[in-house]
């Protein structure tokens, strides 16, 4: 027996345009009530645009919506609520003071009464902790909860509301992967409870693993759709970018050259007095790429922030091209004037600020440089052609050095970092999650440019909780637990099993 349902969704002829930039072009999209549907493309082809004019964040310019066979016009998010439509958002929408179960009623608090309202979400909370293996404390505090625990209330505020359809748009970039497979357990509940899962994600593994059918965006159009078992990684790269890219990492072995960074002993404790890095040492040589193997939360943010000079060192020495780094010395402006720069982990917190237009972005801690402006004055005319120069460079979209930061895709945001930090000529670079949020088109060009500044001579530190690609990149690969050093492994020599016993701070001769 066939099924009749009407699809969940059915978007046709979907067009947007942002002044001159057309984000979406006659796009139509089925998708099957009670599946889990993947949605792929580079950064700016659409995607975001698309699910947020489905939420309700933006209007179509032309198309029609159809939920469950309906015609719907939805003009806000509280339109896409009352479809059965939730969205859980790459950056979370959490309130990090509040409690969870005061998140999850939040705009929805149920009456004049609060206490009447928190009452029953708590009850609802329970009944759907037990229908999708979703327990969490209701009383916890967003802002102290794990990244994945956070990605869960935002889950619940969905379910809360009644929602049938769930958006999820890059929802492991955050995450370990562990949280991740958590995640997909979740979906695959969701899907075997009818609900409909839109997956909007970079990673090809994951649309396979997860996905029942893939459609793939291309320059704000809908270019094909895929039953997911009838198709493949390098199919749907190809797809994706419009050419065959290349899914591997292409390095030949290099002799390394002297150290250029080294550091002894050190170690950070947070503001409550707890260590979170102790006693790492390690030597950075020109030419290599030395990666950091860990669970996020593990050392690798600190170690990174006391190299960077944004944490001062509890103990512990750094030396510099030979030369031991003073207080004084260990400030990112004057670590920058030395040759090191820094690609930090959170672009949006750290390596950003999303207010201001691109082109003064592209230049922040560089602002003092003579090329930008006599003396006192910068000229911005100087920095938007610097700007987009980088921008052409780094193929980021829409190349608009006037937009401003936070308008840019997540992986377009990465970009504008990775132009403003590696076109200074580095001798060492330090960076963090390079590839998170971006497409594969974006990851492959991430990837040649960090091989051609080894080959280049220069001493990069690589964090990255995608396992895969601190084993893909490296010349070596730290291992970190628990804010320690557990071991070191040549990367031609390593593999996931005893890499993965080191993180997991089995000792190094055990492992």
């Amino acid at each position: 027996m066939s099924d009749e349902r009407a699809p969940a969704i059915a978007l046709s002829g979907i067009s947007k345009s942002f002044g001159p930039v057309q984000a979406n072009k006659d796009v139509s999209l089925t998708v099957a009530a009670g599946s889990i549907h993947g949605i792929v493309g580079e950064n700016g082809a659409g995607k975001s645009t698309l699910m947020s004019i489905l939420y309700g964040f933006y209007e179509a310019d032309s198309g029609e919506i159809r939920i469950n066979g309906r015609p719907v016009r939805i003009r806000s998010p509280a339109d896409a609520i009352a479809a059965g439509i939730g969205m859980v958002h790459q950056h979370f929408m959490l309130v990090e003071p509040l409690s969870v179960v005061e998140n999850v009623v939040l705009g929805a608090e149920g009456g004049g009464l609060l206490k009447g309202g928190l009452a029953a979400a708590r009850a609802e909370l329970a009944r759907l902790a037990r229908d999708y293996d979703l327990a969490i404390d209701p009383d916890a505090v967003v802002g102290e909860l794990s990244v994945g625990f956070q990605q869960r209330v935002e889950i619940l505020k969905a379910l809360y509301r009644g929602a049938e359809i769930l958006i999820l748009d890059e929802p492991t970039a955050v995450l370990t992967p562990p949280e991740a497979d958590q995640l997909f357990c979740l979906l695959r509940a969701l899907k075997a409870q009818g609900k409909t899962v839109i997956l909007i994600t970079h990673k090809l593994r994951e649309i396979m693993a997860a996905t029942d059918t893939v459609s793939v965006m291309r320059r704000g159009e809908m270019i094909a759709c895929f039953a997911t078992s009838a198709t493949s990684p390098p199919e749907l790269a190809e797809a994706m970018v419009g050419r065959r890219v290349l899914l591997r990492v292409e390095k030949t072995p290099r002799p390394r050259g002297k150290p250029v960074l080294e550091a002894a002993g050190l170690s950070v404790s947070d503001e409550r007095g707890v260590e979170r890095l102790s006693e790492a040492s390690l030597t950075l040589h020109e030419g290599e790429i030395v990666g950091i193997a860990g669970v996020a939360g593990n050392g690798q943010s600190e170690l990174l922030d006391v190299l960077a000079g944004l944490v001062q060192p509890s103990r512990g020495v750094i030396r510099l091209d030979g030369r031991i780094l003073s207080a004084s010395d260990r400030t990112p402006a004057h670590l920058r004037s030395l040759g090191l720069m820094h690609i930090p982990e959170d672009r949006q917190r750290t390596g950003l600020v999303t207010a201001f237009p691109a082109a003064e972005n592209s230049i922040l801690g560089y602002q003092d440089d003579a090329a930008f402006g006599p003396g006192p004055f910068l000229s911005p005319t100087r920095i938007a052609a610097h700007a987009l120069a980088g921008m052409t460079a780094y193929d980021v979209r829409p190349a608009d050095p006037h937009l401003r930061a936070g308008k840019f895709s997540g992986g377009n945001q990465q970009k504008i970092v990775l132009a403003r930090e590696i076109e200074r000529a580095p001798k060492v670079l330090l960076v963090g999650q390079p590839t998170r949020g971006v497409d594969i088109g974006a990851i492959e060009f991430i990837h040649r440019r960090l091989i051609a500044l080894r080959d280049a001579g220069v001493a990069i530190l690589l964090v990255s909780v995608e396992l895969e690609e601190v084993m893909a990149l490296s010349d070596r690969i730290l291992a970190m637990c628990g804010g320690r050093i557990t071991g070191e492994r040549a990367a031609d020599a390593a593999d996931e099993r005893d890499l993965g016993l080191l993180m997991a701070g089995v000792s190094e001769a055990a492992a």
